[in-house]
């Protein structure tokens, strides 16, 4: 699949980018007896996450791990027409559809794939014979041996079935001499004569996207397609994409940049404000936000990373101006992961926000008392109130702390019968818009806790009628596999310019 990628391709980018979760692409007219390994052979864009074969009607549908994958390989197949067996395939989009949280994590963590590696063969293991044992687990796509090293690799059609492969195999006896784990997805692979070719499709792919990202980001900053941080736009020497990140200056994804979730902000003013510099940033839920007045700047870090290059690309083309100060947008240093605990409670709705419900006297709980109060667990942002909804906001510059926070003020006697959860982060909503190509206006008036106006404002915002209170005890413990929430969590210390 070579060709000229040129207007046609980066409009069909374009269109397919408006499909804001469409990691899912749909392939029709499929001939009758077309197998899985056929098809497959026609992709050459990025690892799957799992494939869906309707034989009676005639299609499949190929899921990949990201949106902008999906819509490179959208365009490639809209602009020149896939066939198979000489008959046109017909292109769509399936439905829309965000990672399994239980995928996202085994591919993060364990660099899952659909493909799993079996080193240590007998002369009696065959591809029948593999074949034979491993269709229980899950349908097969391919099945390759390299005899001389005694190897082989078993495509499943999806990344769940092939974890569940690799979680079993080594603890039947069958197995316990031979070594089992995830090898590279064989779609993920470019032959070198097709590497220019497919890098410009994809980076015009990612451009439309993160274009619509920008404008259309999700509620919890996971509005980029698919999951955050399974780009493909960069590719490695042998032709493996590297995944996402940062974009060099020629419009290719710096590999240096790759996962990053954290964001510098410079030339602030030395009286700048947490809460103004919170004002100003959208597009995805903050793990925390640490500020500099010495040095003048700020590190803000994203839970995901594809709000963080969301969040840099709009920078890009709509400055950050507070106080008439334009502020220098960058990259931090990269850190490591969420924890795949902290990950699933965010996407349950955990925050640096924590919502108070329930006050029937204000004159009691005024910001005073909540900024004494709250102050004890982590430094805090904002303090807003929403009088007519009987609730208060207290937002830290943490999770971390918020979440101490809801767990310590259960306990004190002024609060036990109040509601007390996580609100939502307002750094989530999606970026605002200037007013004109001409003119922005600087988007983060000068707020201060006496400023009932702006408080009000703050509070609307920050406020959501679904404001639940996030049951802890429904989240699932991380696999056994995983990293610890502790080692996950290591983040560098003192960043600085």
């Amino acid at each position: 699949m070579t060709g000229n990628y040129g207007p046609a391709a980066a409009a069909a980018a374009a269109a397919a980018a408006g499909n804001l979760t469409g990691r899912t692409v749909y392939i029709g007219n499929i001939p009758e007896d077309a197998s899985a390994d056929e098809l497959l052979n026609l992709v050459r864009f990025g690892p799957i996450e799992s494939v869906k074969i309707l034989s009676d009607k005639s299609c499949v549908f190929i899921s990949f791990l990201d949106g902008a994958t999906a819509a490179a390989f959208y365009a490639d197949a809209a602009v020149k027409k896939l066939a198979l067996r000489g008959q046109e395939l017909r292109i769509g989009w399936g439905r829309e559809s965000n990672l399994p949280t239980s995928v996202a994590i085994a591919v993060q963590y364990n660099q899952a794939t659909r493909n799993v590696f079996i080193g240590g063969l007998t002369d009696e293991d065959t591809e029948q014979t593999l074949r034979a044992d491993l269709v229980r687990f899950g349908d097969i796509d391919q099945i390759k041996i390299v005899r001389d090293k005694n190897i082989a690799f078993v495509h499943f059609l999806s990344i769940s079935v092939a974890m569940k492969v690799v979680s079993a195999l080594p603890r039947e006896p069958a197995f316990k001499t031979k070594r089992v784990s995830y090898g590279k997805d064989r779609c993920a692979y470019v032959p070198r004569a097709q590497q220019a070719a497919v890098r410009q499709a994809v980076a015009q792919a990612t451009a439309a996207v993160q274009s619509h990202t920008g404008q259309m980001g999700g509620a919890y900053g996971y509005g980029a397609p698919g999951y955050g941080g399974y780009g493909s736009a960069s590719f490695d020497a042998s032709g493996y994409p590297t995944g996402s990140g940062g974009f060099s200056q020629n419009g290719f994804m710096d590999p240096a940049q790759i996962g990053n979730r954290s964001i510098y902000l410079g030339n602030i003013a030395a009286d700048t404000t947490v809460e103004e510099l919170c004002n100003n940033i959208r597009g995805g839920v903050l793990e925390s936000i640490k500020v500099l007045p010495e040095k003048k700047c700020a590190f803000v870090t994203f839970v995901d990373p594809a709000a963080a290059l969301a969040f840099f690309r709009h920078s890009e083309q709509n400055p950050v101006t507070i106080a008439g100060r334009r502020l220098r947008i960058g990259w931090g240093k990269a850190l490591a992961p969420v924890s795949p605990k902290l990950l699933q409670e965010v996407q349950q709705g955990v925050s640096r926000n924590v919502y108070i419900g329930q006050i029937t006297d204000f004159e009691v709980f005024t910001q005073e008392k909540l900024r004494v109060d709250f102050s004890e667990f982590g430094e805090i942002e904002l303090i807003n109130f929403l009088k007519e909804k009987h609730a208060a906001y207290v937002n830290f510059t943490t999770i971390d702390a918020a979440q101490k926070a809801i767990a310590g003020v259960k306990g004190k006697d002024d609060y036990a019968s109040l509601r007390i959860a996580h609100g939502k982060d307002r750094c989530g909503y999606p970026p605002r818009q200037p007013r004109s190509q001409g003119q922005r206006r600087d988007l983060s008036p000068r707020t201060s806790d006496n400023d009932p106006i702006a408080a009000a404002i703050a509070a609307a915002e920050a406020s959501a009628a679904d404001n639940a209170e996030v049951d802890l005890e429904a989240i699932p413990s991380p696999p056994v596999d995983a990293p610890s929430p502790a080692e996950a969590e290591r983040v560098a210390e003192g960043q600085s310019a």
